[in-house]
């Protein structure tokens, strides 16, 4: 059998249980503004934040080299 069929399979399965588990809202305050929201999508956002800023600080990076 394909491993990569395999972990793409267990990192879905991964996923789903993570979104099941995590379907509550929460509240985010920041100064005067005040959000609610799934944590599963303050957390997806956060990540997806957090990897822009990597591929543009990685690309800052290498032309300076």
């Amino acid at each position: 059998m394909n491993y990569k069929l395999i972990g793409l399979l267990a990192l879905v399965v991964l996923v789903v249980l993570f979104v099941v588990q995590n379907t509550g809202v929460v509240q985010i305050r920041f100064l005067a503004w005040t959000l609610s929201m799934s944590r599963v999508l303050v957390i997806l956002f956060v990540l997806i934040i957090g990897v822009v800023i990597g591929w543009l600080w990685h690309g800052r990076a290498n032309r300076r080299h």
